[in-house]
């Protein structure tokens, strides 16, 4: 079935924030949202209680488009708050369009706004190339029955993403019930410093030699925060190195020791390369297992210790000497592998929900390319058909 196709401009109105500056900032009024806080929900606001036209004033259930930095689709769902620039909200003519089918339809969209953005190292979206931007437009009621087939599959993805924050919220929670606060004398009796449970691989290698350029290249902008999911890297030679850089192996922890990244730790199951700003730590056999030297990185003892560090100057990295002196009691190595053990379990059940997270989005990407394409049988497309 076709549709026709209709500009976006044509079916909605889309307003770009107000100019905020920082004069305009205070520790009271409305919040401002900024892209950042669309994008991560722990980001904090600025405040304004100056008057603006309430064509800025965001409440729950607006639209919103970030179109500069990031390119994506929002619905608002937080407390009432002023809308800064960069930021379209959309008002759509709802006697044309249905709100959901118009944000399912921007999100399919998005990859088409991507060929007008405009910077080489800040995409923006030009506003008339945007506007222009057609989607099709079936009856509204058939945008209804679209917008909750659609609604129902998302709803899928955003289960198993609820689920892998729960899973690594276990596996931080499983660190501190089986050693509970490790500066403390409680359960431990030997005090050690960090340095006396890892050795760090220090041999700068040349990353041009052959045994070298096809190695992975690791930097912290490859370790998702947190969760130590290593994301998609290129090689050596692929990235173009030509300075040297630390060889590691498989089964060592990879820690960025540069702010903001510290809480960026990884456990690669491979060998390769990693830039400067990053540790490869090698477990000492017999005394540490790998994902202890991971769980205690991540732990709030580590995170105190980081405070006190702070505190005392404004410090852009740990250095060696900083990370070594780290004081704490240590587990026995048997406690350690009993958590190794649990940790591998929750790893394992993280990886599964993975996949089957990774297979909804193949299946709801599908599912969009056909609603926009009118290839979509409203009679049978469920979410449990998929």
């Amino acid at each position: 079935m076709s549709w026709p196709l209709v500009e976006l401009g044509s079916i909605a109105n889309f307003i770009n924030g107000f100019a905020f500056k920082p004069a305009h900032w205070e520790e009271e009024g409305k919040p401002i949202i900024r892209i950042q806080n669309l994008t991560d929900s722990s980001k904090p606001f600025n405040y304004s209680s100056m008057e603006v036209p309430e064509k800025y004033h965001v409440i729950k259930g607006d639209l919103l488009v970030s179109w500069s930095a990031t390119l994506d689709v929002f619905e608002w769902h937080r407390e009432d708050a002023l809308l800064n620039q960069h930021i379209f909200k959309v008002e759509p003519n709802f006697e044309k369009v249905n709100k959901d089918y118009l944000r399912y339809a921007l999100r399919d969209a998005i990859s088409a706004m991507l060929k007008f953005t405009r910077g080489s190292t800040m995409k923006h979206v030009n506003r008339g190339d945007f506007l222009g931007t057609k989607i099709p437009l079936p009856p509204l009621e058939t945008q209804k029955q679209i917008a909750a087939v659609l609604e129902k599959a998302d709803q899928l993805r955003k289960d198993c993403k609820q689920m892998e924050q729960e899973l690594n919220s276990l596996a931080q929670s499983v660190f501190i019930e089986m050693f509970g606060d490790l500066r403390v004398k409680e359960r431990y009796t030997k005090k050690v410093f960090f340095s006396e449970i890892f050795n760090i691989s220090s041999k700068l290698v040349d990353p041009k030699l052959e045994q070298y350029e096809h190695m992975p290249h690791i930097g912290p902008e490859h370790i998702e925060k947190v969760t130590g999911r290593i994301l998609p890297y290129k090689t050596a030679k692929e990235d173009g190195l030509i300075s040297g850089k630390f060889h590691f192996k498989q089964g060592c922890v990879l820690f960025s020791k540069i702010r903001p990244n510290l809480k960026k730790v990884a456990i690669p199951n491979f060998d390769g390369l990693c830039s400067a700003d990053m540790y490869p730590l090698e477990p000492v056999d017999g005394i540490s297992t790998k994902e202890f030297i991971w769980g205690l990185i991540l732990s709030l003892t580590f995170d105190e210790y980081l405070e006190v560090l702070a505190s005392r100057a404004n410090i852009p990295k740990i250095n060696r000497k900083e990370l070594a002196l780290f004081d704490f009691y240590l587990p026995s190595f048997t406690d350690q592998k009993k958590y190794s053990i649990q940790l591998n379990k929750i790893q394992q059940q993280i990886d599964t929900n993975r996949e089957l997270m990774n297979d909804i989005s193949s299946n709801f990407n599908s599912l969009i390319q056909k609603a926009f394409t009118g290839e979509l049988n409203l009679d049978y497309a469920k979410p449990n058909k998929m």
